[in-house]
């Protein structure tokens, strides 16, 4: 069917634990360990405040907020953090902003870079296909322009938004990017600075060099990523989408205009590096401002679960928060 894949696949439902059930939807059979919020108590020692806030009830939505405590000792006239708008990975299919990996990851992101941050949590497919993520990526935005929420008003300063995204994130960010480009007006204050897009997950009908190079990867085989694009695009759809393909699309002009930094971080240890590597030479040839980190070895999202790798991306991101 694909040509120069000749090896059995990995079978994606044991790997992702996942059963499908006849009505379409899906049973997930291991959920990763869960963190709470903690509660809202400023007098705490624990370096993150964090809280659990209501998008929209009808879709059960909602968002977790990191606050550094430090902010607690700054003139919030004069001194506020940068605001990161999160959207975690799952190849839109599993995980949630509770998610202890997901949940340390935006913890520790929100200490390192001195940054609130919020962490969204989105409808999954496919019980809710794309574009519905998208819908919930921007729906959070406007929250955030108008919400009373304190730590939103007190600590954040709406001039410097950046929206992030890991993996299937890091899509949901890119194209929560190209939606609010086209009505900026809409959004203020808050003003997006640019798009931080952690091993963004795209792909083609088209297998990539990587993609067959890494077939069987361990940690994102072929066969899983099929998996996740049949249950997440509209049916009907192939890879060859605009939602999984960038380069079918041609949205950009405005990104452009608005002089949006984008950033895009991955690794040749993963099966989508070709696909990243495509992304940043479309959007060097529109003329956009990109910059990169491609490391050796490593695997997909590999910072999720290794705070040491962690750590070394936020080092990388935090100039730019600076600028």
């Amino acid at each position: 069917m694909y040509g120069e894949e000749t090896t059995k696949p990995i079978d994606p439902f044991k790997l992702l634990h996942i059963v499908e059930n006849d009505d379409g939807t899906l049973k997930r059979l291991y959920e990763f360990p869960q963190t709470a919020a903690a509660s809202d108590d400023h007098n705490g020692s624990t370096p993150v405040i964090t809280k659990d806030v209501i998008l929209n009830p009808e879709h059960k939505t909602h968002v977790r907020i990191f606050l550094p405590r430090q902010a607690l000792d700054n003139d919030t006239s004069t001194t506020k953090l940068p605001l990161i708008v999160y959207y975690h990975g799952g190849g839109f299919i599993i995980l949630h902003v509770d998610s202890t990996p997901i949940h340390d990851f935006c913890y520790n992101m929100a200490h390192q870079l001195s940054a609130v941050v919020v962490s969204v949590e989105y409808r999954l497919a496919p019980e809710h296909r794309l574009p519905a993520a998208y819908d919930d990526s921007v729906e959070v935005l406007h929250w955030i322009k108008a919400t009373h929420e304190k730590i939103i008003r007190d600590y954040v300063d709406c001039s410097k938004c950046y929206l992030m995204g890991t993996s299937s994130g890091g899509n949901i960010a890119y194209h929560a990017g190209l939606r609010v480009s086209k009505a900026v007006d809409d959004l203020e204050p808050l003003k997006i600075k640019g798009l931080l897009l952690h091993t963004p997950f795209f792909g083609a009908t088209q297998r990539s060099e990587s993609e067959l190079r890494l077939i069987d990867d361990p940690v994102l085989p072929i066969s899983s990523t099929d998996l996740m694009w049949k249950m997440s695009l509209p049916i009907g759809s192939d890879r060859d989408h605009e939602y999984s393909n960038p380069t079918v699309g041609d949205e950009f002009d405005q990104i452009k205009k608005l002089g949006w930094l984008t950033v895009v971080t991955g690794c040749d240890g993963d099966p989508l590096i070709d696909s990243q590597k495509k992304l940043v030479e479309m959007f060097q040839k529109e003329g956009i401002k990109v910059e990169t980190q491609f490391t050796e070895g490593d695997y997909h999202a590999a910072e999720l679960v290794n705070p040491t790798k962690a750590n070394e991306l936020f080092v990388y991101l935090s100039p730019f928060l600076e600028k």
